[in-house]
């Protein structure tokens, strides 16, 4: 049940959340982390399997906090206007470093990581720009999309076929199932791309609708 206000004219507004937060505490710690792992991946041209492992921890790490940090958010009444804009930021810019590093070292084509780049943070820049007038909520797809970039870069990253002889399965196999995964993320991002742009029109034409009637 909601306090009465002290001078008794009403309810009482909850105090505005303080930035300075766990949740917002872990967005900071990932935004930190992208020059960490770019640096370990692209260090010898990403061909040290020991740094390819590093920079696999270090990507992994990130993209735990970028589960976790929204589910404290919201579950501890953390939300705030700063979250708001970095958690996006943090997660386009890790997983925007992963594919240009995996790029630079040859391990993804340039042209596929310009195209998901571009999908990426157009979405990102008009979800921002537009986020006092029309809320667009996070889709399936994209959520799809979001663990099919952590499994598929997480899986290029590793080296696996230099400790094929470590595995069950050979390394080249593991390697290989983890490109499809990531075609299949890349599929996905440009799906969900076309899903956000088509409910973005949608509920534009929708608002326009209600200021003219």
């Amino acid at each position: 049940m909601a306090e009465p206000a002290a001078d008794g004219t009403g309810v009482a507004e909850k105090p505005p959340v303080s930035n300075l937060n766990i949740a917002n505490a872990l967005t900071v710690l990932r935004i930190a982390l992208v020059p960490l792992f770019a640096w370990v991946l692209l260090t010898q041209d990403g061909q040290d399997p020991t740094l390819r492992v590093i920079a696999f921890v270090v990507f992994a790490l990130a993209m735990i906090t970028d589960r976790i940090d929204g589910e404290i958010a919201r579950s501890r009444g953390l939300v705030t206007n700063f979250g708001k804009i970095a958690d996006p930021i943090a997660d386009k810019a890790l997983t925007g470093m992963a594919f240009i590093g995996l790029s630079v070292i040859g391990e993804v084509w340039w042209w596929v990581t310009i195209v998901v780049l571009l999908r990426e943070w157009s979405v990102t820049i008009l979800r921002l720009s537009v986020a006092k007038d029309v809320v667009i909520a996070a889709a399936r797809s994209g959520k799809i999309k979001t663990m099919l970039q952590a499994l598929g870069l997480g899986g290029v990253v590793l080296p696996f076929s230099s400790f094929s002889g470590a595995w069950e399965v050979p390394g080249d196999v593991l390697h290989w199932f983890s490109v499809a995964v990531l075609a299949a993320a890349v599929v996905m991002t440009l799906w969900s791309g076309y899903e956000f742009f088509r409910d973005y029109r949608r509920q534009r034409r929708g608002s326009a609708s209600t200021r003219v009637s």
